[in-house]
């Protein structure tokens, strides 16, 4: 009787601790078939994430009490065209004898995506592990186009070598204050005492503010460089209004390189629901001192269900002041254009 009401008693105890714990798998598989031209060389290619970063993770959350959780997130990226894992760096840098960011075909799966552990509260959520950087979610939040695909905005992804993730990073992501949030991230390149440069170390903050349809946000970063001294300082603010038939938005970024010149950017574009899924289209320039490329880009989006989806983008790029932008892995000469279009399906689990 004893031994009975014992294992009745362990049973009991062990689906609480079910109960306030959850794991969840989940993942992205999207493939496209992508073609560019130039006016020196063409491209036609198979490639992955067109409409959105093919991935695959696992995350749960346990349930502390007293409004406390932890949680942990590990995702990893996957180029599904041909079976292999997305290269991560372990310290923000490619300096000369550090450890350089892998070449994503020369290994395996890496949660390179996102490797985190959590602690939440009342307080917001206290982030540990490699994570997207603040400035990087304006970015791709901003893009009608979602920082995929041949539309992606042209202007992306200045910010070196933590642009979109930074590893070692420790993140505090407030709770809201009247629609404000705050998101405060600091990253190490895990470096020596003696060095001078301490590159990879760096700090990224990003404040926005939401109201119904209106969105707000402005973010800033600066990491330091292989050379002592020398910074890659990157900021953005951008804008956004639901209008229900159409939802606008415009950003605005720019790029500072200690020794180099600045490169500003710029954004504009719009999504609105369309038959059973939506169009969306963009403008997109970069310029540094003059070299200039304005991207054009237009697409549809077309929901076979909640789950997957087909999609269809055409984009172009004209080159200025020795410009040589090209699409899809096509090359074209000095103020020459490119076009590119995907065609793919997308599906999420």
């Amino acid at each position: 009787m004893k031994k009975s009401l014992i294992a009745l008693a362990v049973l009991t105890a062990s689906g609480i601790s079910f109960a306030q714990s959850s794991v969840t798998m989940f993942g992205v598989v999207d493939a496209a078939y992508a073609k560019g031209t130039g006016s020196l060389t063409d491209k036609t290619q198979l490639k992955n994430s067109g409409h959105n970063s093919s991935r695959f993770g696992v995350r749960g959350t346990e349930d502390l009490g007293g409004g406390l959780k932890a949680s942990f997130w590990l995702e990893a990226g996957v180029n599904n065209d041909d079976g292999s894992g997305s290269g991560t760096s372990n310290n923000n840098q490619t300096a000369p004898g550090a450890d350089p960011v892998i070449n994503a075909r020369n290994q395996g799966l890496t949660f390179n995506r996102r490797s985190t552990v959590s602690l939440e509260g009342s307080f917001g959520e206290v982030r540990l592990g490699r994570d997207y950087t603040p400035q990087f979610w304006t970015e791709t939040a901003f893009d009608p186009f979602g920082t995929n695909g041949v539309g992606t905005n042209i202007a992306f992804n200045k910010g070196g070598n933590t642009g979109v993730r930074a590893s070692n990073s420790i993140g505090y992501l407030s709770p809201s204050f009247n629609g404000v949030k705050v998101w405060a991230q600091t990253y190490m390149g895990e470096n020596a005492s003696t060095d001078a440069a301490k590159a990879g170390d760096g700090n990224a903050i990003r404040v926005t503010y939401d109201a119904g349809p209106l969105s707000l946000a402005y973010a800033t970063s600066s990491t330091k460089q292989a050379t002592a001294g020398q910074k890659n300082e990157t900021s953005n603010i951008a804008a956004s209004y639901d209008f229900g038939m159409i939802k606008l938005m415009a950003q605005s970024n720019k790029t500072k390189v200690t020794g180099a010149a600045d490169i500003d950017g710029f954004v504009v574009g719009a999504t609105a629901p369309l038959g059973s899924g939506y169009a969306r289209v963009a403008l997109s320039e970069t310029d540094k001192a003059g070299v200039k490329s304005n991207l054009t880009a237009i697409g549809y989006v077309y929901g076979l269900s909640k789950r997957t989806d087909l999609y269809a983008t055409y984009a172009r790029v004209a080159n200025k002041g020795g410009a040589t932008a090209a699409l899809n892995g096509a090359t074209t000469g000095a103020d020459q254009s490119s076009t590119g279009y995907d065609f793919g399906i997308k599906h999420a689990f």
